[in-house]
């Protein structure tokens, strides 16, 4: 990035040099035509976002920031009174049971697939199993959180089954793909700085995802697995859901050797269509071209070793296959 961006020219950043890599960093993105700049270098013609439930999506160009729904809050802290005044400021209504907690749930997709939001999109702890609930179920659970009082364990879990369910319902009625990130613990390391405080276990399972698949076959799940030793489970669902889709390398699976054995099981047995290559948190838009860069060299390498001269395959078959996993998939999934 520092290479590619700032004409540093040394193989690390060292403490003899990382002042003139400083000044020189800061001299470039002061430009006014910086973000056109980085854009263009990067190869960039989209840049799919994740937005919190209340954001106004003003402000900035949708047409290339492409928004998404995210929908943590909703579903794992909606238990807080922060959380359901956010709620009725961003619909202009009130929650005071089941139906009306819906209601407003569907102003939110109304208004962020007016405003292009091309997905829906949760991040999800190991625990937690996806289930219907029905209204008069979770009403007296609602209530009670409206009222003050502090739920159980268990209370707490139907209320966020009910949320998701609800989520996953307006998926299929705005035909939008929910993407899945399954598997972070928060606050793990609680003297960690922000985004250095999450980590992963391996408790998790897909099984826990069969009824949601089941109820909604015309979602497109595109899931994400923290754990490396998950990626097996997750090819076997894509191949046999049709409505699962294996997206990318998310945070502790996104290191190199681990994304070569996952690419070269998804690419193998996996259905070419179903499969979105890479993807990752960028934080700044100068990030997604060394992490891109690393991802196309490992595609690069196993559709070389597997595919060309382990299987024959012409070079126009396997750039075709890998131009697919990069950007046809992502194109036919989020239809932009």
């Amino acid at each position: 990035m520092c290479q590619q961006f700032f004409g540093f020219e040394s193989d690390a950043v060292t403490t003899e040099n990382w002042e003139s890599l400083y000044d020189n960093a800061a001299a470039k993105m002061a430009e006014p035509d910086w973000e056109q700049q980085v854009l263009s270098k990067s190869g960039l013609e989209k840049v799919f976002l994740t937005n919190d439930f209340d954001d106004p999506l003003t402000g900035f160009d949708t047409s290339l920031y492409v928004p998404c729904l995210r929908t943590d809050d909703l579903v794992f802290h909606f238990t807080k009174r922060e959380t359901r005044d956010r709620l009725e400021k961003a619909t202009g209504s009130s929650v005071s049971d089941p139906a009306s907690l819906r209601a407003a749930i569907g102003q939110l997709f109304e208004h962020f697939t007016k405003n292009g939001a091309k997905a829906c999109a949760i991040s999800i702890p190991p625990t937690f199993s996806p289930a219907a609930v029905s209204e008069s179920e979770v009403e007296p659970i609602l209530t009670s959180v409206l009222t003050g009082r502090e739920l159980s364990h268990d209370e707490a879990a139907v209320l966020s089954q009910f949320n998701f369910w609800t989520l996953a319902g307006f998926c299929a009625e705005y035909r939008l793909p929910f993407d899945l990130m399954i598997g972070v613990n928060r606050r793990v390391y609680e003297a960690g700085v922000f985004q250095g405080q999450d980590l992963y276990d391996s408790r998790v399972s897909l099984i826990q995802y069969r009824e949601l698949f089941n109820a909604f076959p015309q979602v497109t799940f595109p899931v994400s697995v923290l754990a490396q030793t998950s990626n097996q489970e997750l090819v076997s669902y894509a191949w046999i859901f049709p409505n699962v889709v294996t997206n990318g390398h998310w945070w502790y699976s996104n290191i190199p050797p681990h994304i070569e054995l996952d690419c070269r099981s998804r690419l193998s047995a996996v259905p070419q269509t179903k499969q979105i290559g890479y993807y990752s948190d960028m934080y700044k838009l100068e990030f997604a071209l060394p992490k891109f860069a690393m991802y196309r060299r490992i595609l690069a390498k196993v559709l070389a070793n597997d595919f060309v001269i382990d299987r024959g395959w012409s070079e126009e078959r396997a750039i075709a296959l890998g131009k697919l996993n990069l950007r046809g998939n992502v194109e036919t999934i989020f239809q932009v």
